[in-house]
């Protein structure tokens, strides 16, 4: 650089200038090559260094290079050649001053502030990354993301005070210990995200692509994104419902994902018997119920349990309430029971029963409780619906009849008649 600035004193002397002009003249030159040169520095790491580059990288057979070395990674590094040339040459354009400090001051404060976006663009490339690696698919990466680039921008923008106050950093941190509660005021929701996504992970509360359930904030759908401040979920209607992480942590919410990993998805409903329909069986009814294949064995067997304790016990056919005796409800009981152990949609390897509740002022509630071996949201209301399509079908063959109240087409069927 010192031949140049002789070269242009040299040439400012031929073209006849004088000492004066010349002492004028020279900075503002050697300045504007200086700007030249950062430029072209600049033009040649963007467009030639930063495409051989990407042309290297797409030719290796691995992906991750790709992701990390990416246009909009290198160009954010190359920002920092144009201000750390300048401020290396600045001096020679700019006799040594309190102007100078400053001018350089302003030149570490940029390249700081380019390094910052440079290493927040490349923790984001390494995010995406481990993002799309299975063990840690599921794991809140991106609010740790998130933290790491509030830490770093935090600390950077403290180094950048104090270079613009001349003070050291450390002496700013130390006094920023007195202002630790407005701080913490200020970052209490990243604080508290921060805290709860720690507390998530380690207790394997929640991760991304659990369904999860939380009535309070109308949440009710698939985790599709957990941040720094907020757990995103996609509920069935296609809205986006954002939750605080530390109400996941405070608040009570549903995971299925048990259900999920679990060997089927659990059904239980029940049907209102009317309690007037339910009798003991008639000999004829017997026969009929003989020739449903679901109840021929159970029929034949329990009928041959009563019979037998009826003849021990010395008991008096001739009153239906002597003794033991099959009811309509209860082979009907027996049917659902067998129904349901031959449906290959349910999994038999976890519970199933069906169970009578306590009545009520709508009839005996007939509960079928089971599991679905489809888990699927729709498959598993189309095997639901059909159970009950057939259950509210074959009510009839045992002479029972289901409870409801009375419509409009009941009353004006009462009102007909008489």
């Amino acid at each position: 650089m010192h031949d140049i600035v002789n070269a242009i004193k040299g040439f400012l002397e031929t073209i006849g200038m004088g000492p004066v002009w010349i002492g004028k003249m020279t900075p503002v030159i050697i300045l504007i090559v200086i700007l030249f040169f950062a430029w072209l520095a600049d033009f040649i790491s963007k467009t030639v260094i930063v495409n051989i580059v990407l042309r290297i990288v797409r030719r290796t057979k691995v992906q991750w290079d790709d992701i990390l070395f990416s246009r909009k990674i290198l160009i954010s590094l190359s920002h920092i050649v144009a201000p750390v040339l300048i401020y290396l040459l600045l001096p020679t354009a700019i006799p040594e001053s309190a102007f100078l400090h400053f001018l350089k001051r302003i030149f570490v404060i940029y390249m700081l502030a380019v390094f910052l976006i440079f290493l927040s663009n490349f923790l984001t490339g390494l995010y995406t990354i481990y993002s799309e690696k299975e063990r840690l698919k599921n794991k809140p990466l991106k609010g740790l993301l998130q933290t790491l680039q509030v830490v770093i921008f935090f600390i950077g923008g403290i180094v950048i005070i104090a270079i613009l106050i001349g003070k050291e950093p450390w002496a700013l941190l130390t006094g920023l210990g007195a202002s630790a509660a407005i701080l913490m005021l200020v970052f209490k929701d990243s604080i508290m995200g921060f805290v709860s996504g720690i507390q998530l992970t380690a207790n394997n509360m929640l991760k991304v692509g659990d369904w999860i359930s939380m009535p309070k904030y109308g949440a009710d759908g698939t985790v599709i994104e957990v941040t720094l401040n907020t757990v995103k979920v996609r509920n069935w209607d296609n809205t986006i419902t954002t939750v605080p992480p530390y109400a996941l942590t405070s608040d009570s919410f549903q995971n299925w994902r048990g259900m999920e990993e679990s060997g089927g998805r659990r059904i239980k409903r029940s049907i209102s018997i009317d309690m007037n329909s339910v009798k003991f069986c008639t000999p004829e009814m017997l026969d009929k119920f003989r020739k449903i294949n679901l109840l021929h064995n159970y029929i034949n067997h329990t009928e041959t349990v009563v019979e037998s304790y009826n003849h021990i016990h010395g008991i008096d056919n001739t009153i239906l309430v002597n003794g033991r005796r099959q009811t309509n409800l209860g082979v009907f009981r027996a049917y659902l029971m067998n129904y349901l152990n031959n449906l290959p949609e349910v999994n038999h390897r976890m519970i199933c029963m069906v169970r009578q509740l306590q009545p009520d002022e709508k009839g005996i509630p007939l509960e079928l409780y089971f599991f679905s071996a489809e888990k699927a949201w729709v498959p598993y209301e189309n095997i639901q619906s059909d159970v009950f399509d057939h259950v509210l079908a074959v009510i009839p063959e045992f002479e029972l009849r289901v409870f409801q109240s009375p419509t409009g087409n009941d009353l004006r069927h009462i009102s007909v008649n008489h």
